[in-house]
């Protein structure tokens, strides 16, 4: 088994639509169809152009994409609508990074209240709650995966 990278070893930039085929590449392998979490190529190239709108790309050091976020503020609230990183870099401190980059990147100014919603059993639920996001509400068979099934997704907010 090869070693895991650590978070040191990313930069963690803006990007923009020349970075979605590295996008869909991290999206692809970090998001199963079973679930139905990720996104098409079409929305996620459609939402960029918005206003409030940021997509942050982590590579890592040979330039490879190995996660991202897609992040909108709207008035004084900031949602995290992905986070994905690559199932070899997982477990390694991104994507705790780039939640840390979301929390600092909305921090001051206008922005205060964090959202986001995250599929019912994803591990990721414990990140999101050591970064002091909370249960606000659920949203039964949410998600949809490849096969039919149904899963729920959790609401979790951060106050300023």
């Amino acid at each position: 088994m090869a070693a895991r990278a650590e978070p040191k070893q990313f930069a963690i930039a803006l990007g923009g639509p020349a970075d979605l085929d590295d996008v869909m590449q991290v999206m692809s392998a970090a998001f199963s169809s079973e679930f139905g979490e990720g996104w098409s190529r079409s929305q996620c190239g459609g939402i960029l152009p918005l206003s409030g709108v940021r997509l942050v790309v982590a590579r890592d050091g040979d330039g490879a994409p190995a996660g991202f976020t897609l992040e909108r503020a709207v008035a004084d609230e900031a949602e995290l609508l992905l986070l994905a990183v690559a199932p070899r870099f997982q477990s390694c401190g991104l994507g705790s990074a780039l939640l840390e980059q979301f929390i600092a990147a909305h921090a001051g100014g206008r922005i205060t209240r964090l959202h986001l919603e995250v599929r019912d059993g994803n591990r990721a639920v414990g990140i999101y709650a050591r970064a002091g996001f909370t249960p606000a509400g659920r949203r039964k068979d949410y998600y949809r995966g490849r096969d039919g099934s149904r899963h729920d997704a959790i609401t979790m907010v951060r106050e300023r």
